[in-house]
């Protein structure tokens, strides 16, 4: 069964897009190619069990296993050294993403605390958009119980758009709650 969302952008969201930007093709609108979600786990130097309930975490949020990132040089002040782990990340793309899009817009962004939308800021100029969480504990497959330490994490939408007003549009007709 597809998601709603995907259903949704093949039709009204390639349409209005097309009426914004006057695309004279439908293969000219920009697309979502896949989604980023990364745990930054500096504290893993110290306490690596972290990193694997940090894994643990990630698979359940996103339905795929993520792979863990290693340290790309060493940091004599952090005490890190080059191929330690210090973080674990997933890309999404296809079915998977938009079904953690769907999720992520309805159910786990309105769980935030005084909650007025996502920031328009999070471009980067190339038509990608980066979102900061400092929550785990807002997707409803975390058990509030069972976690040792709340762990934030960065979720990049990668676009085929060129400017970032097109990125904006795409994910604001896709259901991005972008604050006033």
């Amino acid at each position: 069964m597809k998601p709603r969302l995907l259903e949704m952008y093949h039709t009204d969201v390639r349409q209005k897009m097309m009426d914004k930007f006057g695309y004279e093709n439908p293969m000219q609108v920009p697309r979502l190619v896949k989604v980023v979600i990364n745990m930054g786990l500096g504290e893993a130097i110290q306490n690596i069990k972290l990193l694997d309930s940090a894994v643990e975490e990630l698979a359940l949020i996103t339905g795929q296993r993520p792979i863990v990132t290693k340290a790309k040089r060493s940091i004599a002040n952090f005490k890190l050294r080059k191929g330690m782990p210090i973080g674990v990340m997933v890309t999404l793309r296809g079915h998977r993403m938009y079904v953690f899009i769907d999720k992520l817009f309805n159910v786990a962004l309105p769980r935030v605390r005084d909650f007025r939308g996502v920031s328009p800021k999070g471009f980067d100029g190339r038509g990608n958009y980066t979102l900061g969480i400092r929550e785990q504990i807002i997707f409803p497959e975390i058990n509030y119980d069972k976690i040792e330490k709340i762990k934030g994490m960065n979720i990049t939408f990668v676009t085929t758009a060129e400017t970032d007003e097109e990125a904006y549009w795409l994910l604001k007709f896709l259901g991005m709650p972008f604050r006033q």
